[in-house]
């Protein structure tokens, strides 16, 4: 009996190790903290450099007032005011000569003018606005550090994930999330914040391209594959969704640590997990040799559904650093109102992943993506009209939705154009998609500032939103793509063999992770 109990733990982690669906568990999971991670300082980082660094240059002013306002409280002849630009209570001399007050008849005391705090505060919001202008350009290549540095490194993991399995990359990635998220916490400059920024890049790189390539792998058949690219991709959905609402409202409430200590702990947990279901001790490289990347990289199917991916998502990326300092600009908006615009977006593009999950394959992945690529333009040009925060929810939820139809048609379409005229072997296909996805987060954040400082936000939003309404005709190429002979005689023969046993009874097909993972499938029987 205790020998029964003590084997049950070993039994039911080995069946864990074997089962798709918890692998599925695990990469949904990754990539919703990376992208809980990627969108909870959206909110924080302005306001936060506008917190302190702007003051830091107005130093002198903040101290003189707070001085001059201890100095003169206690005295008569001086009234207080309450700013609406900076919460500090200021002295105003009263200007009459003989230290008494303007009357009037009806209204009583009345004070006299002041002469010297307005125009001071004036010049000082003046000089907020200037600052915020300038402050684009720094936001801005923060959020893009983290995907250029993705975009160097993801021609390197791919090869790797040939080389030596996708076990390693996806524990090495989770090392290096906890890191930056540590760094995030108690990061209090604009250059720690960019190491922070960047490291992340280097970790998401890892997560997200052994993590697609690994379902790829375990999920052969076309269908099944979109399936779960669609639940995985949903895990990067709501880590959209809840980061920027969420590092919002906690930065506000209860200090700037704190959405990144919860984080932390999360993605220790992820850790744990992954120690468990996927043994990243053990090498396991792919039993066929993969395509080279330069090769993948000539093939113009791959390519025009690279461009699709980086150019629908270039627009969120170039919204992320440049709408909450616009909307500080010509809205007025509180602070908990610079995460909340986005909720639209994530919201819809939850719903929109895991809807044309299934439905991209019987209505045409092709077209789900050029119907998607049209709103995703029609959409970014609505943005400037909007004049509230109300205004930015159709907009914004046209966005997500759009996006989502994008990323769940051609993320299975990447790893079925490898089938159809290459290796079956996916880490590099997927690394040349988290590439175009980082181009344009990447190329976005770092121009999109660039470009709202030279001509303004609402041309920034006509410039990309047309970009995606003329790209999207190419989309049409991807309906049929002409695939190798011998690659289609195998797939042919793979579905027939499928039909066959499904006919009768199919087979429980072992997860490659587990134990026996590096035997050759013919060596059964």
């Amino acid at each position: 009996m205790p020998r029964v109990f003590l084997d049950t733990p070993q039994r039911l982690l080995k069946e864990g190790r074997e089962s798709r669906k918890l692998v599925l568990v695990v990469v949904f999971v990754a990539l919703l903290l990376d992208n809980m991670l990627l969108t909870v300082v959206v909110p924080i980082i302005p306001n936060f450099l506008y917190a302190t660094e702007f003051k830091e240059i107005n130093a002198p002013l903040y101290l003189g007032l707070t001085t001059i306002s201890q100095h003169v409280l206690t005295s008569p002849a001086f009234s207080t005011i309450f700013s609406f630009f900076d919460n500090n209570t200021m002295a105003i001399e009263e200007s009459a000569p003989s230290g008494t007050a303007w009357t009037d008849d009806n209204a009583g005391t009345i004070p006299p003018p002041v002469t010297g705090a307005i125009p001071a505060q004036q010049n000082n919001c003046l000089q907020g606005t200037e600052f915020l202008e300038e402050e684009n350009l720094r936001v801005g290549v923060l959020f893009a550090s983290k995907a250029l540095m993705q975009l160097l490194v993801n021609p390197f993991v791919g090869p790797l994930t040939n080389r030596i399995g996708y076990h390693i990359p996806m524990f090495a990635g989770f090392v290096i999330l906890f890191v930056s998220t540590v760094m995030f916490a108690f990061s209090g400059t604009y250059t720690l914040l960019f190491v922070a920024r960047t490291l992340q890049g280097i970790g998401s790189s890892f997560s997200s391209v052994a993590g697609l390539g690994m379902l790829a792998s375990v999920y052969t058949d076309d269908y099944e594959r979109g399936r779960a690219m669609g639940i995985a991709l949903g895990g990067l959905a709501l880590g959209v969704l809840v980061g920027a609402p969420f590092g919002s409202v906690m930065y506000v409430f209860v200090g700037q640590s704190s959405p990144f200590l919860i984080l932390a702990f999360l993605t220790l947990l992820d850790g744990a997990l992954q120690l468990c279901i996927l043994q990243p001790s053990r090498v396991s490289p792919e039993s066929a040799r993969g395509t080279p990347l330069l090769t993948l990289l000539k093939d113009p199917y791959i390519l025009v559904a690279a461009g699709s991916l980086c150019f629908a998502n270039m627009g969120v990326a170039m919204l992320e650093p440049t709408l909450p300092i616009w909307m500080m600009q010509t809205m007025r908006s509180p602070e908990w109102q610079l995460g909340l615009a986005f909720l639209p977006a994530s919201v819809s593009y939850l719903i929109g992943i895991n809807l044309f999950g299934v439905l991209a394959n019987k209505m045409g992945r092709w077209l789900c993506s050029l119907i998607g690529m049209i709103v995703v333009g029609t959409s970014l040009l609505c943005v400037p009209l909007a004049h509230n925060i109300f205004g930015l929810i159709g907009p914004n939820a046209g966005l997500g939705f759009s996006i989502g139809m994008v990323d769940s048609s051609m993320m299975p379409i990447m790893g079925h154009l490898v089938d159809l005229r290459h290796t079956s072997v996916y880490g590099s296909v997927y690394a040349i998609a988290d590439v175009a996805f980082c181009m344009g987060f990447a190329i976005g954040p770092s121009t999109g500032g660039a470009i709202v400082h030279a001509i303004g936000f609402p041309w920034l939003m006509v410039i990309i939103g047309v970009i995606n309404i003329i790209y999207a005709p190419l989309c049409y190429y991807l309906r049929s793509p002409p695939a190798k002979e011998e690659n289609l005689a195998i797939l042919s023969q793979d579905c027939a063999m499928e039909t066959r046993m499904c006919a009768t009874q199919k087979p429980t097909r072992e997860f490659p992770l587990g134990e026996d993972s590096d035997e050759e499938p013919g060596s059964e029987e």
